[in-house]
């Protein structure tokens, strides 16, 4: 069965970028941690005149609940990487002590004097495809309501658990980064049911066109919403609030907070190689998502910690 992390970059593509990450807010409350593995113009080489720019790069960032966040990347050539075949699904990749699969992902990194190491599995019930627009790229979430376990470590200092945080895999792939972006998944615990996530995504396209989408998983039911509208977007403040619908009369309402000392600026590298853009992530941001359906309750779903907020651009 298809798992949506299956790998689509031929390794002679010489301009694209495939990724899988994690982001995961620890069960304690303390913070959360987001991991990266990047496959860069594989075909060229990645972008040899930029030093952020290999092939093969593993990140690890760490959102401290009252701090500043950190990033920690390695990049690495393209020999020794072991990659399953396009389209081969259970999808595994690995390079060295860094490796993610279907299921569980780890890495050992070494740089600027900290340490850092993972060992984490997770499991989940709901999966989802936000955007495939083909060559030109996709965002597909394999793991939405993602449990995690496992340890991690940095500088000495261990966090471990069963589970240790809950929150997203996902797997995006382009033949460049678009021009904007807002993006936010949120994960929103229920003490008496099982857990809602709500994921939504708008960019750029071709011709002025602009795709917008979100996804709810709520009791056990997947609604999707194409008319998102925004009411404010806030790339200073970093806040974004939306509102939408679907065809069978479930209004949502969101309200997404992500400022703070945890908001997080980090360039990336443009698949032309022609430099580098700023992209603002936080993911221990708030979320509030209202739900309203017809003649029916209200009912508020909230987190302080499980949600993640992204922009690019406008």
């Amino acid at each position: 069965m298809k798992t949506l992390n299956e790998l689509y970059s031929s390794l002679t593509a010489r301009r694209r970028y495939e990724v899988w990450f994690v982001r995961l807010g620890l069960a304690d409350g303390s913070g959360a941690w987001w991991f990266r593995y990047l496959l860069m113009n594989p075909g060229r080489g990645g972008c040899a005149g930029d030093p952020r720019g290999m092939p093969v790069q593993v990140w690890a960032t760490w959102f401290p609940r009252d701090g500043k966040a950190e990033s920690f990347i390695q990049g690495l050539p393209l020999a020794g990487l072991e990659l399953s075949a396009r389209g081969q699904s259970p999808f595994h990749m690995q390079i060295g002590n860094h490796g993610v699969g279907e299921n569980s992902c780890r890495g050992e990194l070494e740089v600027e004097g900290h340490s850092i190491s993972w060992d984490l599995q997770f499991r989940s019930a709901f999966r989802v495809t936000l955007s495939n627009k083909g060559w030109i790229g996709f965002s597909r979430t394999p793991h939405s309501d993602g449990l995690f376990s496992g340890q991690i470590t940095l500088d000495g200092k261990s966090f471990a658990g069963d589970p240790l945080g809950f929150g997203v895999q996902g797997h995006n792939c382009g033949y460049r980064h678009r021009n904007f972006w807002t993006w936010t998944h949120a994960y929103f615990p229920r003490p008496d049911a099982r857990p809602s996530t709500f994921e939504a995504l708008v960019y750029e396209m071709p011709f002025g066109l602009v795709f917008r989408k979100a996804v709810l998983w709520h009791e056990g039911k997947e609604h999707e919403f194409r008319n998102l509208q925004e009411s404010r977007r806030d790339a200073n403040e970093f806040v974004w609030k939306f509102g939408c619908a679907t065809k069978d009369g479930l209004r949502l309402e969101g309200a997404i907070n992500g400022g703070g000392p945890s908001v997080h600026r980090v360039p990336y590298v443009k698949t032309d190689c022609g430099g580098r853009f700023e992209v603002t992530n936080n993911s221990l941001a708030r979320a509030v998502v209202r739900l309203e359906r017809r003649g029916g309750a209200i009912e508020t779903l909230e987190t302080d910690i499980g949600a993640v907020l992204e922009m690019v651009g406008r």
